[in-house]
């Protein structure tokens, strides 16, 4: 299957072809795990698109994805690839999120966050990494409050500091991510 999937996704994709790999994906379960690892190959554009089919297999069947959450977690930290890296903050947007699936939840707490927590922190304040995935950043950081109150604290101070140094679009999100926290 590996094999095969890196020369699916050796050019360049369009929408419905990373659909249809996602499709196929989820019908074999340790597909799933190959994508995660795919994710880090060496050859950024392999890893984005195998990123990009990730996200695409949580976002169209959140319950396939429930066997690799630990999985997906154990790489979040060490996942390099900028490209690759904003498919990764969306998926754990994703599943911090309060409606997300109650097996996902309960992974989520069993799982030693701390080490996402950090990970996302630093993310957010890094000038090198683009505004989409600070955005997303910012949702992990807001959805993790429940599981670490401190959190709420050292987000608020950590917007204030970016707020003038990054885009208008990271300052619209700052107003949805401070409305989610009750803050004004």
């Amino acid at each position: 299957m590996n094999e095969q999937l890196i020369n699916e996704i050796k050019t360049t994709l369009q929408k419905s072809k990373v659909t249809k790999l996602a499709a196929i994906s989820m019908q074999n379960e340790m597909a799933i795990k190959e994508v995660i690892d795919l994710t880090f190959h060496p050859e950024e554009k392999i890893a984005f698109r195998a990123a990009w089919i990730l996200e695409n297999i949580y976002e169209n069947n959140p319950k396939n994805f429930v066997p690799f959450v630990t999985y997906f977690l154990d790489g979040f930290s060490k996942q390099n690839n900028l490209s690759a890296r904003r498919h990764f903050s969306k998926i754990l947007a994703l599943l911090s999120k309060k409606n997300a699936l109650p097996e996902i939840k309960q992974v989520l707490m069993d799982y030693d966050t701390e080490k996402l927590v950090e990970t996302t922190f630093q993310w957010l304040i890094d000038e090198q990494v683009p505004v989409a995935i600070k955005s997303h950043c910012l949702n992990i950081l807001a959805n993790f409050t429940t599981i670490h109150p401190w959190i709420k604290d050292e987000l608020l101070q950590t917007m204030d500091y970016l707020v003038d140094k990054e885009s208008i679009a990271f300052f619209a999100k700052v107003k949805q991510i401070r409305k989610q926290l009750k803050v004004k």
